[in-house]
């Protein structure tokens, strides 16, 4: 079973980088290691989509976030990902978002976009880890008043119980917005601003406090005032590693005395968590006051 996942997240890493450029049957097969068939039939089982699916979906999420955040022609987006003409560019961005490209760049709705979960990330046991010593780093920062869109889940207190109740995909959603600091985000919600039989963990997108668009089917939108933030910040980690450097950072922020820079805890405003990538090392954002 190990050895399918690693060539099922081995066709996945090759399709990322190489999703500009012509992907065939063939070079999923070198670097699966195993015949074009069987890693064919390997990545629908551990997937549920075929490779030509995945990669569709993942072009055209690509071209989604570069109509909304660039300046740029259609006919330059649908080359530069792949696709073989603009017609069938368009015919397939409109099948997978409902909408046409044009329209979707002069006004950018919120869409679900493909997230390409890792399947290696799927497998990974949820453990309490033997922490090695790590450098966290710690500074203050300032957020201003602004809104955030969120999905509220039902008794959610963490990541996982999240996601057994909602579910990965509303990720996607929230990608597709374009929020004030580049991403989506998880907040674990103070009593006052969760509502009768809502979770206190939910996720979001922190929107300009101006925001007046669409606001997605079964998400609502709460108001934060401008905040002080403590950002623990984890050294950069090995994928693989991520629940070793979550329970490193949350280690340090359990451990640590705000009073000793003149501050103290603010529970009446929501902690924040950014998403585990490695290449910065895994982050929290604690109120204080």
């Amino acid at each position: 079973m190990q050895e399918q996942i690693e060539a099922v997240q081995r066709m996945q890493d090759y399709i990322e980088t190489h999703l500009q450029q012509d992907i065939t049957p063939a070079d999923l097969s070198k670097v699966s290691l195993f015949s074009p068939w069987y890693s064919r039939r390997l990545f629908i089982k551990q997937l549920g989509l075929s490779p030509s699916d995945y990669i569709r979906k993942l072009r055209l999420s690509k071209s989604a976030i570069r109509l909304r955040d660039q300046p740029c022609k259609i006919i330059e987006i649908a080359f530069d990902l792949g696709f073989k003409s603009v017609d069938g560019y368009q015919r397939a961005f409109l099948r997978e978002f409902g909408c046409n490209p044009s329209e979707y760049a002069a006004h950018p709705i919120p869409i679900y976009l493909f997230v390409p979960y890792g399947i290696k990330f799927r497998h990974i046991e949820r453990r309490i880890p033997m922490l090695d010593s790590k450098n966290i780093f710690i500074h203050v920062i300032d957020k201003p008043s602004r809104k955030v869109i969120i999905k509220r889940g039902l008794q959610a207190k963490d990541y996982w119980s999240y996601c057994e109740e909602v579910g990965c995909d509303v990720w996607g959603l929230l990608q597709s917005i374009k929020s004030i600091n580049g991403e989506p985000i998880c907040l674990w919600l103070p009593e006052h601003y969760q509502l009768p039989n809502t979770s206190q963990y939910v996720q979001g997108a922190e929107v300009s406090l101006d925001y007046n668009d669409v606001i997605p089917e079964g998400l609502d939108i709460i108001e934060l005032p401008a905040t002080k933030y403590l950002m623990f910040q984890g050294e950069p980690f090995n994928e693989e590693d991520y629940c070793e450097a979550i329970e490193s950072v949350q280690s340090a922020i359990e451990k640590y005395d705000p009073a000793v820079i003149h501050y103290q805890w603010d529970h009446d405003q929501p902690k924040i968590q950014l998403e585990p990538i490695g290449t910065r090392g895994y982050i929290e954002l604690v109120p204080i006051k």
